[in-house]
């Protein structure tokens, strides 16, 4: 049925379902909450409700909207609907619904052309720094650039802003007045420009919403029923605007997993989903708790490190039977990473296809080591939802400087030579106490650092920088048939055969400035989405030394948590998880 345009009938709908599944789909009207654990079919549940709502007639298509959180979930679920007969219902995110209306109804109630949406901000914050009378780094402005984008999606005036942005790290070491002034010369610019920013677009759809009666009457005539996806990462715009099309009515079916929340550093948050009961006490609660994905040792694993969280699901196995979960140790990074290529290496030769593995990380420079591993190896690899390490802007030219400076600078020790021109490029010895930009641009040319401290003994300066560049220009276009590399935010919603997760270490997982409770929680969260993307097999590693130079690192407390043990003296063990 799945490859057919031919609409379903309701029974075919229904009878595709699990009881619970189904007991979703059949829950039409009202307000339902659907707490949808990793592998449990939400996708398939919810699109099934849709296509249900059709065939049956109580949903008029053209009157649905269903909102998700990426361009690419919502092609599937479009996909989806189109095969299950319920075609013209649109799946869209919720900046794609807002744009919509924004231009739609722009020249009705304002007048002229819609305001042109800035494809970065970081010129303009930029001029505004100017302006300001404040002298900002590239890096910097993109940690504004984040900062703007948290207070626009938390909802926030820039007189509530700057109330909570004391208790905030800014940008750059920057004070909270110097913000301010950037942040409120940014905003001058735009008008001036008649230009507006990506958050702009729900900010302005909600205020002629709830500023112009006949806008919101004729929104909410035209949808009636909403279905959110991944409600747990809603930031509170998102919510203020949902609410706003919803108006008065109770039609709204919600789907998602708190244990999935991750995104909290974007504004996200799964209070809505915790608390919607609080809103509508009426709502309709549907669990959705066997996992079709993961065998049962797999499954263990991630219901021992949620359990007794807040909002966790317990999940059932679908499949019991697979292989044990286990934790490898390794001296340091670099032979961490030769021995999961190793092991991948392995795996396609007993049978497993490529692109049927993956391996995940916490910060993106963790994936240079992976990749020279994999390419050492022969294996192709492709970079998810990342920059290419070596296409990094700052990469691509602390290795010019490095290129450049080999050239005049010889018989120095070649930590030294290195060291020399990454310092003046902003690299410190020591990481700095930030998150974002900043320290992802440290972490860049840290790891550049790393090769100089691991290069062979006597390798000279010229030499160290040839093989940069032949790195450099040796990362290619890989074919479909490739490892996956990806960091745990970009693997969510993904799901492979074998899940390689690296760097499990304290530092790495938990990050280190992670040191409250909530962001030891969020990370948690990460580490049980990495968990929940493996389908049969689920290997864990991590180093006790990050470089020679490093200290030592102790493995992360999310191992033991995931019921793994390691025996005394390290070494790489296979495990049971939970049992």
């Amino acid at each position: 049925m799945t490859g057919s345009l031919v609409p379903a009938t309701p029974e075919e709908l229904l009878a595709a379902l699990d009881p619970e599944q189904r007991q979703a789909a059949e829950e039409l009207r009202g307000p339902v909450r659907v707490l949808a654990g990793a592998g449990t079919g939400k996708t398939r549940a919810i699109t099934h409700r849709i296509a249900y709502g059709v065939a049956t007639g109580t949903y008029s298509p053209d009157r649905v909207l269903a909102l998700t959180f990426t361009a690419r979930a919502a092609g599937e679920m479009r996909t989806r609907l189109r095969h299950l007969g319920a075609g013209p219902v649109q799946s869209v995110t919720f900046h794609s619904a807002a744009l919509k209306q924004l231009g739609y109804f722009w020249p009705q109630v304002v007048g002229g052309q819609t305001p042109r949406i800035l494809e970065k901000k970081s010129r303009a914050l930029a001029e505004a720094a100017n302006v300001a009378g404040t002298k900002v780094d590239t890096a910097t402005i993109r940690d504004l650039a984040t900062e703007v984008e948290w207070r626009k999606v938390s909802n926030l005036t820039l007189a509530a802003y700057e109330v909570r942005a004391h208790g905030r790290s800014m940008p750059g070491g920057l004070a909270v007045s110097q913000v301010m002034a950037i942040q409120q010369a940014y905003e001058n610019l735009k008008d001036e420009r008649a230009q507006i920013d990506f958050e702009d677009v729900l900010l302005l759809t909600a205020g002629m919403i709830e500023s112009e009666p006949a806008v919101a009457m004729e929104v909410r005539e035209r949808y009636r029923f909403f279905v959110v996806d991944e409600y747990q990462d809603v930031s509170p715009l998102q919510h203020h605007l949902l609410n706003l099309w919803l108006g008065d009515r109770q039609d709204l079916c919600v789907v998602g997993d708190a244990s999935q929340t991750i995104y909290s550093f974007t504004g996200a948050t799964s209070d809505y989903l915790l608390e919607f009961p609080s809103a509508f006490p009426d709502a309709t609660l549907v669990r959705l708790e066997t996992n079709y994905r993961s065998t049962g040792p797999i499954v263990t694993a991630a219901n021992a490190l949620m359990r007794d969280r807040a909002g966790a699901l317990q999940l059932t196995a679908q499949t019991a039977n697979g292989p044990a979960p286990d934790v490898s140790t390794y001296p340091n990074d670099a032979a961490e990473a030769r021995g999961v290529a190793a092991r991948i290496a392995g795996e396609i030769a007993s049978g497993t296809k490529p692109e049927d593995i993956a391996v995940l990380y916490r910060i993106n420079v963790q994936g240079a080591a992976l990749e020279q591993a994999l390419s050492d190896e022969g294996i192709n690899y492709l970079v998810h939802g990342a920059t290419r390490f070596f296409d990094l802007p700052e990469v691509k030219q602390a290795i010019l400087a490095l290129r450049g400076a080999s050239v005049s600078i010889s018989g120095e020790p070649l930590f030294k030579s290195v060291s020399d021109v990454l310092r003046s490029l902003g690299w410190t010895q020591t990481a700095p106490d930030t998150l974002g930009a900043v320290r992802a641009k440290w972490e860049a040319l840290n790891a550049l650092m790393v090769l100089a401290d691991e290069a062979r003994t006597g390798m000279s300066f010229r030499a160290f920088t040839d093989e940069l560049m032949a790195r450099q220009e040796a990362r290619h276009e890989p074919t479909m048939h490739a490892v996956t590399l990806a960091s745990v935010h970009s693997a969510k919603g993904l799901e492979w055969e074998s899940v390689h997760i690296i760097g499990m270490s304290e530092g790495l997982i938990p990050i280190s400035y992670a040191t409250g409770i909530e962001s030891i929680a969020e990370e948690r969260r990460l580490v049980y989405v990495a968990v929940t993307r493996a389908r049969k097999r689920l290997s864990v590693s991590w180093s006790e030394q990050g470089s020679q130079r490093a200290g030592s690192r102790s493995v992360s407390r999310f191992v033991a948590e995931l019921g793994m043990r390691i025996p005394a003296g390290g070494g790489k063990s296979r495990v049971s998880s939970g049992q």
